[in-house]
């Protein structure tokens, strides 16, 4: 007979979870596993709202297992360390994002690209090495083997950082794999949300000119006097669009919604690179005949490896970058969804855990 999502583990735990396809969140106790020798385990203070917690806990995806509590984008205090523990240390500030657990021995877990390894755990609704649920952050404490264990950097505020390790990764991967990321590049950047003004934040740090696309006229100011962008697009202006033809290096696609391929292919210059890392309900065509005319690419990236994610938020503290958030409690989450829907958030939502987050 299976144990109770309490009785599983030996640490008790506390979060709240949907039960159910309606998505709603309430209090769920749970458990965790002891600490092992490789293990750390840390009181978790903030977790950010990622827009796929909300896909997943509605089941939009088809693949939710419930009760299912959410988070991947979880910073804390470390409280204990097991025996072969090298790295940490009880006191330190650190972070868990999308990943704690991958095979170690395909050719992505060798090349530090666990996010890519096709027996990748994730760090909610996965199976774990031990055949138990995966539970996510919005909880009271936190368990991960220690590779899996972001640092988080001393001049780095939690709750502003906490959305880098889904976020902050999404965007700074595919702008250095696809090299994207020299000095006097030219970038645009599709959609000024939780993706889109961290990829304008970390694009000018690189040195890059960066010019924000958007349907919503109403970002112009945003984009420009408080981000940093050096324009802004609004792309249903055709005039607009067709003046800008040829004249960027790449793109990074932040958005999720159906949208047209053919006019982001069009701003691109010969050899230049559309990279998505949103994900739409449904592919959008792919017109062939302009990206042979240019020897222009189409591609895509997800997340990042752990190694390069110590490297991004090691960059993003060295360069004051941080996401722009709304910090919320607990009791708020299920409003916070519903805002989410309507993308009336600037621009992550954060759940203050520590202060907020107690059993009834």
């Amino acid at each position: 007979m299976s144990k109770s999502p309490e009785e599983e583990h030996p640490q008790k735990a506390f979060g709240w979870a949907a039960r159910d396809t309606s998505g709603v969140l309430s209090p769920f106790k749970f458990s965790r596993r002891a600490t092992g020798d490789k293990d750390v385990t840390f009181k978790v203070l903030f977790c950010g709202i990622c827009h796929s917690d909300l896909h997943s806990i509605k089941n939009e995806w088809g693949n939710s297992t419930y009760p299912f509590l959410p988070g991947h984008e979880i910073v804390g205090v470390v409280t204990e360390v097991g025996t072969s523990v090298t790295k940490f240390k009880v006191g330190d500030k650190v972070g868990v994002g999308c990943l704690v657990g991958a095979c170690h021995t395909c050719d992505n877990c060798k090349n530090d690209l666990e996010n890519y390894c096709p027996k990748q755990i994730l760090t909610y609704n996965s199976t774990y090495y031990d055949g138990t649920k995966t539970y996510g952050g919005y909880s009271d404490i936190m368990v991960a083997n220690e590779h899996y264990i972001v640092r988080m950097p001393e001049n780095m505020p939690l709750d502003a950082g906490a959305p880098l390790l889904c976020a902050g990764i999404t965007v700074y991967s595919p702008l250095k794999y696809y090299g994207l990321c020299n000095p006097g590049m030219h970038l645009g950047v599709v959609g000024l949300g939780g993706l889109g003004h961290v990829a304008v934040k970390f694009a000018k740090a690189f040195g890059l000119k960066v010019t924000v696309i958007s349907t919503s006229a109403s970002k112009k100011q945003e984009a420009l006097e408080r981000l940093g962008a050096d324009a802004f697009l609004i792309s249903r202006d055709q005039a607009q669009m067709e003046a800008a033809t040829a004249t960027m290096d790449g793109i990074i696609d932040t958005v999720s919604a159906e949208h047209p391929l053919l006019p982001l292919i069009n701003l691109i210059k010969s050899h230049g690179k559309i990279i998505c890392i949103g994900a739409p309900e449904r592919p959008p065509e792919l017109p062939i005949i302009p990206l042979l005319m240019g020897r222009k690419m189409v591609a895509g990236s997800l997340i990042g490896g752990m190694k390069e994610t110590q490297e991004m938020i090691d960059f993003a503290a060295e360069h004051n970058i941080t996401a722009d958030i709304e910090v919320i409690p607990i009791d708020y989450v299920n409003t916070a969804m519903e805002r989410l829907v309507k993308a009336d958030v600037k621009y992550r939502f954060v759940i203050d855990i520590g202060n907020t987050l107690t059993p009834n």
